[in-house]
């Protein structure tokens, strides 16, 4: 299975401006620049998606991690943060905190606990960041 975005750029680094497109057209020439990047100015950037990716497939991973511990979930809700810092070696991304918060009545904490680290581990975007990965995890039972 394959999936597809495209980034198109045009300009120099800080004065031009790119957009993001997905297959599914979910984005269609989403605007994106160095200053909305770099400089917090309102709109888009990479990282941003890259946040809301990780956070769609761990709580899908934890949907199924629960599944398998006989724990069915009424809601999760995840919040990724992606950490993107300026290092000797360039802009880097060096972390993605997960902060999980899930609604299961009368879920086994421990069960739930083990659960949420098998999915924060086994998540395949998880796997393909080499960044630091970490995560709060909230049973609001």
């Amino acid at each position: 299975m394959d999936r597809r975005a495209t980034a198109v750029w045009q300009g120099g680094l800080k004065d031009g401006k790119g957009t993001i497109s997905t297959e599914s057209k979910a984005l269609v020439d989403l605007p994106y620049s160095f200053a909305m990047r770099f400089e917090s100015a309102p709109g888009s950037n990479p990282e941003e998606l890259l946040g809301a990716a990780h956070a769609g497939c761990f709580s899908m991973a934890l949907s199924a991690q629960l599944g398998e511990a006989g724990i069915r979930p009424e809601r999760i809700e995840t919040r990724a943060t992606i950490t993107l810092e300026k290092l000797d070696s360039g802009f880097t991304i060096t972390r993605s905190h997960l902060d999980v918060a899930v609604r299961a009545p009368g879920a086994d904490r421990a069960k739930f606990e083990a659960a949420a680290q098998k999915a924060k581990e086994g998540c395949p975007l998880s796997k393909v960041l080499k960044a630091a990965i970490s995560m709060d995890a909230r049973l609001d039972a």
